[in-house]
């Protein structure tokens, strides 16, 4: 597992799930992918576990027909999805491969709500001819967009880094041996991937979606769809912050921005707004980036923009060097314990997230590798138990807003390792992540992912006797 790019943790796709929208979909391009069309006459899906119980309302059903439709989830207008996905159930027809098939939605589309031994977010795809099977392919979606199979395990590329990375201590004795910072040592690992122009265009590619997100949030009013009647808050916030002010490209509100009042009341109101912006754009199923999921891609880019605006920013040069630290913090929890709700509840998503942007932020701030890693088993440490329980399947209450929580349980974090001495801190991260996974496996099904328990359950939009 030591060769997990931060590329793997950082992906660019479509909500509003990484788990239930961007692996499916994934797995349904893999899927297709060499298939010989020419013998195709019908094509089925079955979701299994947490994607069936809870697919719908994540959007799993238009995520793999999109997939076999051979749409990628980086360049799809966003826009054309529904329109898409309504002409497939008007004429019952879905092309694959250049061939013309019937595909039923009701028929081909299968729920199966008992969870499959491979995963509790499994996906089946069948593809026959007239008399017989041609291919038969079982996907995990595992987390963050990561998807693997029997046969072939997603980012399987074997790669030798020159400096291995499975635990925080390993991270630390890189940097103490080179003297350097963490963003130092993700970069000689990526630069032993990819060339370092690669590397700024991905991170320019990444910085781009996190600001059209949250310019896109702060610009869209109305219900989201899904039937909760979840109202957008992200532009009313943002208007009343800036008195009202209009604004004819994401340039002029970054101006704007940037002459904002700086009191604390107003900071808080903007973190809470730039999570907001995102995360309802993901509910929404705008393009986001996996931080390291859907679920959870509100926080990173909050944090990352009470940096650019409110603290001692610099350059580039340092939302990079936050970007290689958190990404790397991201990797250490996908080795070493998971990033997906469905195995870990919330604290897979929320709790990783605030860990990622507490070590990223940490270090921008002038903090030591060691308190990097504070700071990211601070914000864990806190987030530790956390249920996934959405409502109506939806990502929407409580998901939402807890990406609010978590951006500011991050930047708490930070200022506590950088006013803190590691040596006499009693947890480390590695104690975390391991305390994380043991968590994860003791949580009670009801309590990832699956809507049978917590607020999924208890209250009144699901059960009006409550």
């Amino acid at each position: 597992m030591n060769s997990i790019s931060i590329f793997d943790i950082f992906k660019i796709g479509i909500g509003p799930s990484s788990s239930h929208t961007l692996g499916p979909w994934k797995a349904a391009l893999q899927f297709i992918d060499g298939l010989e069309s020419h013998a195709i006459s019908r094509i089925h899906v079955c979701l299994y576990g947490s994607l069936s119980k809870t697919g719908v309302g994540h959007a799993t059903d238009k995520a793999v027909v999109l997939g076999l439709l051979g749409f990628d989830p980086k360049t799809m207008q966003t826009s054309q999805i529904n329109s898409v996905i309504e002409e497939v159930k008007r004429t019952e027809r879905i092309k694959v491969g250049g061939k013309e098939i019937e595909f039923k939605y009701d028929r081909d589309i299968i729920f199966k709500p008992n969870a499959h031994d491979l995963h509790p977010n499994t996906v089946k795809f069948v593809a026959i001819s007239d008399t017989s099977l041609i291919k038969e392919e079982f996907y995990a979606s595992v987390g963050g967009g990561f998807i693997e199979s029997p046969h072939q395990n997603d980012e399987a590329e074997q790669r030798k880094l020159p400096f291995p990375i499975d635990k925080g201590e390993d991270l630390l004795k890189y940097t103490a041996d080179n003297q350097c910072k963490i963003s130092d040592v993700v970069l000689k690992n990526e630069l032993s991937i990819r060339s370092e122009p690669e590397i700024k265009d991905k991170l320019e590619t990444i910085l781009e979606t996190f600001l059209d997100c949250i310019f896109a949030g702060c610009s869209v009013d109305g219900v989201l769809p899904g039937g909760l009647n979840v109202v957008r808050r992200a532009k009313g916030i943002c208007d009343k912050l800036l008195d009202g002010q209009q604004f004819d490209n994401r340039e002029e509100w970054l101006a704007a921005l940037k002459k904002a009042p700086k009191d604390f009341n107003s900071v808080n109101k903007w973190i809470s707004c730039f999570a907001l912006a995102v995360n309802e754009q993901n509910a929404d199923m705008g393009r986001v980036v996996t931080s390291p999921t859907n679920g959870a891609a509100g926080v990173i880019p909050a944090v990352l923009m009470y940096y650019y605006l409110f603290c001692d920013f610099r350059s580039k040069d340092s939302i990079r060097r936050f970007l290689f630290t958190a990404g790397e913090i991201g990797c250490l929890f996908k080795k070493g314990a998971t990033i997906s709700a469905a195995v870990g509840g919330c604290q897979a998503e929320i709790g990783v997230s605030a860990a990622m942007a507490a070590g990223g932020l940490t270090e921008v701030l002038g903090g030591s590798p060691e308190q990097c890693l504070m700071a990211a088993e601070i914000a864990m440490e806190h987030h530790l138990g956390l249920t996934c329980d959405p409502v109506k399947g939806l990502v929407q209450i409580p998901c939402i807003e807890r990406n609010t929580m978590g951006a500011m349980k991050a930047i708490t974090a930070a200022n506590l390792a950088l006013e803190g001495k590691p040596k006499e801190s009693k947890v480390s991260l590695d104690v975390a992540v391991k305390t994380m996974w043991e968590v994860s496996k003791n949580m009670s099904s009801k309590y990832k992912e699956t809507a049978e328990g917590g607020l999924a359950v208890n209250i009144p939009v699901i059960n009006p006797s409550c």
